[in-house]
């Protein structure tokens, strides 16, 4: 697969990865620029041994999570979130979104990049090929994260 086609078939994750880690356009863009440069200059490299998926997502957190480390936005979100009513309108839908975003930037990296994983709907076995932790590993850390991200929507935290 060429690079321009695996770029454009999976940029959804690179996009994902950008929003978790940066809050506005301008940076989630700067970021999305800087995973494509690191991803082109990995490329020749790429052995194809891992799914394109797995080799991207590990160098896109590898370099959001360098990014991060020496641009970071202030990660103090107030907020909680509301009950949920059963007819819930777009805006309600958005908000709600959003907190559930914010509430993920407040995690720390590890603990992002585990969750965006799984949001995504990998598998266990996945997730730790991407992040190089045991599959029993994932599980545990999870679970513990989804109990962390209840109690910063509940205003817990």
């Amino acid at each position: 697969m060429e690079f321009e086609q695996l770029l454009a078939e999976f940029q959804g994750i690179i996009h994902k990865v950008c929003r978790l880690y940066r809050d506005t356009p301008a940076d989630r863009e700067d970021l999305f620029q800087e995973i494509a440069y690191q991803l082109w200059r990995a490329y020749p490299n790429y052995r194809h041994e891992a799914a394109p998926t797995t080799w991207i997502y590990r160098i896109a957190l590898n370099t959001a999570l360098a990014a991060f480390r020496r641009k970071r936005p202030d990660l103090r979100y107030p907020g909680e979130m509301p009950d949920r009513p059963a007819d819930v309108t777009n805006d309600e839908q958005e908000h709600r979104r959003e907190l559930f975003w914010r509430a993920l930037r407040q995690l720390p990296d590890g603990e992002k990049a585990l969750m965006m994983l799984y949001l995504e709907d990998l598998s266990y076995q996945e997730i730790a090929a991407v992040t190089g932790i045991s599959e029993n590993n994932v599980g545990v850390k999870l679970n513990r994260i989804k109990t962390k991200l209840k109690n910063l929507l509940n205003g817990r935290i």
